[in-house]
């Protein structure tokens, strides 16, 4: 149990520490290029900068308002007063969203865009970027006599070179116009229109430049441009007050805007509220004119009736029939005024071209349900009205509207016909009470019963001249104390401070980009690499052992080691050498040979090969170094020695030795070296010759390490046909050439030991890329030891960084 406890602890720090050694080896990873990402930040961070002052700022206005609701609200105080007059409906609860739609609306929009004049607009060229100046701070007002109906659906653009507060240049898009104008002079171009270009040269600094550019767009895009960008929202969805917001680059443009929009709306719902009223007026006016001059004439009738006749009052008892008479007449005017009405509503109603109007009321119906029914009729047409303008004749809603219109129309009409009837009845029989008091009248003196015949008309006609204005009063008053819809609760404002671009937020995603750009190439460099980099990829693999690496050499110089060369390559040959002692110690007396093979071509072996015999040599042994790639020779090449006979001549002619093949190179004692020679077209069958045993046979002889340079093991047979001849076999791996899926050929050669006491170097590394592991990394061999290494460009250093 004990033993068990201790295994689980011993496992658990095992776990720690490989989690440890990962995590350190994936942050050095990245930190090996910490110069990308400096760069990186650089890089974005003068981006960002550049982002900042050259991007116009955005400013954000909002403005608010409550949305009047009858129903909830109650009636205003100012109508208050007004309220027993008859003239204040109860009207019908305004709904938030619908009045949403009707700021957002087209005509609204539209209305705004003209008044401030939205589809020009006016930029002055900068150094960098051109800026928009509002119409105010323009040096130019381009105002439309007439438009052309080119530049109806589409953009256009107009340049303005000033002179002087006097003069300009105009200049056409397509530069077929380019000519000097006067201020305030009329100037007509085929394609834009006749138009006027107004001076207000005190709006132009000195800094500013005198070149302007002016951007007349087309209405229709201007018009869904800004519904687009005008925000409008309920502050809560139980709540009638409505937030509208709107960005743009210059702050007073965007607020003049949303308290335009404010206005037109409520210019627009006060319209719609005095539709009614003004066509009771008219319907009053017509009347009071008519009757007018009815009552003129009956007046003048009555004056030459007292002049004529000498007339100079009624008895007592003419009068008591006079006054009946006048009650009667009374009723008589009310119903006439009711049939009169009906009557024209009656007409209004079966017009065809009168169905977009609504009906006048008010006018004293003595059924409360027809004067109910018009106010109904009115609130539906005008609501039919104001949906048909923003959504179409087609739309569903305007389609149930027009229903709900006919269907009340018909039964308007219906109840109008009762209602005519009703009265007509009324008249008769009141007409028979006039008969009654008439045959009264009859019995009067001639001269009295004159007066009070032109006196009855008089009455008749004045009673309703005075019900008339009495009503044309109240809906005057109507007409002066109709409030907005939109009660303004903030007039637009837009605070100083930019809402885009946001300095911190732009700032920070710049670092942002700066660090994961280069994070993510080098993840996804990592991810998709397949070469071997690094000891750590290698033993991965490959079980055999480790001798060492090579570092990248910093010169073009094939042999790199000498007694005074202090550099980290001389210094890891020097290192695989002591490595070599330690792995070939029994060999204490008897030569030894040394193999250098790798998987493919061009992975350094012949490198390898030559300073490993140069490094051996000069530590006092006496080194043969023999060329046995007898297909792709180097070590002639390397030497930059010209070709010599080899150990292809030494094979297929046996009257050579081998001294005949030796050569050697300057400043390196102790050094014999066999070249490859030929290169032979059956080098596989001339590598199983006798000759080949011979000749190893004699170097071990006279030499006390023998190194070879073999042919590639992943490509042909020759290597392993002399493997018998190694006592040690130096496979070679280079960093950042070798794929990785290759490794299973020396780990499956290791596996089977085909090639004796295999061990592995890896050549051509790169410190900064290999995360911790192997030769030299960091420590500098030698440097500050009098010898100077080459520094590379800096820009060199940084991408190699």
């Amino acid at each position: 149990m004990k033993q068990s406890q201790q295994d689980y602890i011993a496992d658990v720090s095992n776990e720690k520490a490989i989690f440890s050694t990962n995590l350190r080896a994936e942050l050095e990873k990245y930190l090996a290029h910490w110069r990308w990402f400096a760069l990186g930040v650089i890089l974005t961070t003068i981006i960002a900068f550049l982002y900042l002052r050259y991007t116009a700022p955005t400013y954000q206005a909002t403005a608010s308002v409550m949305i009047k609701d009858n129903k909830k609200s109650g009636i205003s105080a100012e109508l208050e007063a007004f309220k027993d007059l008859g003239i204040i409906g109860g009207g019908s609860a305004n709904n938030p969203d619908n009045e949403i739609e009707v700021l957002k609306s087209r005509k609204i929009i539209g209305k705004l865009v003209d008044t401030l004049g939205l589809s020009i607009s006016y930029y002055v060229s900068g150094r960098v970027k051109q800026s928009e100046v509002y119409r105010r701070k323009s040096p130019v007002q381009f105002k439309f006599s007439q438009k052309s109906l080119w530049i109806e659906d589409r953009d256009t653009l107009v340049f303005v070179e000033l002179l002087n507060n006097k003069r300009f240049i105009l200049v056409s898009e397509d530069e077929s116009v380019k000519h000097e104008f006067s201020f305030d002079e009329e100037i007509y171009l085929e394609k834009i229109g006749t138009f006027v270009v107004k001076s207000n040269f005190s709006a132009l600094k000195e800094e500013d430049s005198k070149q302007l550019k002016i951007n007349i767009r087309a209405r229709d895009r201007v018009i869904d441009s800004y519904r687009s960008r005008i925000s409008i929202n309920t502050i809560d969805k139980n709540s009638s007050v409505l937030k509208l917001t709107l960005e743009d680059v210059i702050k007073e443009k965007a607020e003049d805007i949303l308290d335009e929009v404010v206005r037109q709306y409520n210019l627009d719902a006060i319209k719609d509220k005095n539709q009614v009223s003004e066509k009771t007026k008219d319907f009053i006016d017509e009347r009071l004119e008519e009757v007018g001059r009815d009552l003129s004439l009956i007046d003048d009738n009555v004056q030459k009736y007292k002049s004529k006749k000498g007339f100079m009052g009624l008895p007592d008892e003419v009068t008591l029939v006079l006054q009946s008479l006048s009650e009667n007449n009374q009723t008589l005017i009310s119903l006439g005024t009711q049939l009169d009405l009906a009557e024209w509503i009656q007409k209004q109603l079966t017009q065809e071209s009168a169905k977009d109007e609504v009906l006048p009321s008010s006018l004293g119906f003595d059924d409360q349900t027809i004067s109910q029914s018009i106010v109904k009729y009115n609130e539906l047409v005008l609501e039919r009205n104001q949906k048909k303008e923003t959504a179409g004749i087609k739309n569903p809603v305007v389609i149930a509207l027009n229903t709900q219109i006919e269907s009340l129309r018909q039964s308007l009409l219906q109840s109008i016909e009762n209602v005519v009837k009703s009265i007509n009845i009324q008249l008769e029989q009141l007409r028979k009470e006039e008969r009654k008091i008439t045959s009264q009248v009859s019995s009067i003196p001639i001269k009295e019963r004159g007066f009070i015949d032109i006196a009855r008309q008089q009455e008749i006609i004045g009673g309703l001249y005075s019900y008339l204005l009495k009503k044309k009063e109240e809906t005057d008053i109507s007409l002066a104390v109709t409030v907005p819809n939109a009660k303004i609760i903030d007039v637009a404002y837009s605070p100083n401070l930019p809402v885009s671009p946001n300095k911190k937020v732009i700032l920070l995603a710049a670092l942002f980009i700066g660090l994961m750009a280069p994070f993510t190439i080098i993840y996804v460099k990592d991810l998709l690499d397949t070469k071997v980099h690094s000891k750590q990829d290698v033993e991965s693999v490959v079980k055999a052992s480790y001798m060492g690496d090579i570092p990248r050499s910093d010169t073009d110089k094939k042999i790199v080691i000498g007694n005074n060369n202090r550099s980290s390559v001389a210094e890891a040959f020097r290192l695989i050498r002591t490595n070599l002692d330690f792995i070939l110690s029994g060999k204490q007396n008897a030569s030894k040979a040394i193999f250098v093979t790798s998987t493919n071509s061009g992975e350094g072996k012949s490198f390898i090969s030559i300073n490993l015999a140069v490094s051996l040599a000069l530590s006092g042994k006496k080194v043969m170094l023999i060329g046995m790639d007898l297909r792709a020779p180097k070590v002639l090449e390397y030497l930059g020695v010209p070709d010599q006979k080899g150990v292809t001549n030494y094979i297929t002619d046996a009257n050579l030795s081998v001294n005949d093949l030796i050569f050697k190179i300057p400043k390196v004692e102790n050094l014999d070296i066999i070249p490859s020679g030929v290169i032979p077209p059956n080098p596989a069958e001339l590598l199983m010759s006798k000759r080949v045993e011979e000749l190893f046979t004699i170097a071990k002889q006279e030499y006390d390490y023998v190194v070879v340079d073999t042919a590639p093991v992943n490509l042909v047979t020759d290597t392993l046909l002399i493997a018998e001849y190694a006592d040690v076999f130096l496979y070679t791996i280079r960093a950042n050439y070798l794929d990785k899926r290759l490794l299973s050929i020396p780990q499956s050669l290791y596996k089977e030991k085909r090639l004796p006491n295999m061990t592995i170097v890896l050549n051509d590394t790169d410190p900064k890329r290999s995360y911790g592991y192997g030769y030299g990394y960091g420590y500098g061999y030698g440097y500050g030891y009098g010898v100077d290494k080459k520094k590379s460009p800096w820009y060199k250093r940084i991408l190699r960084g």
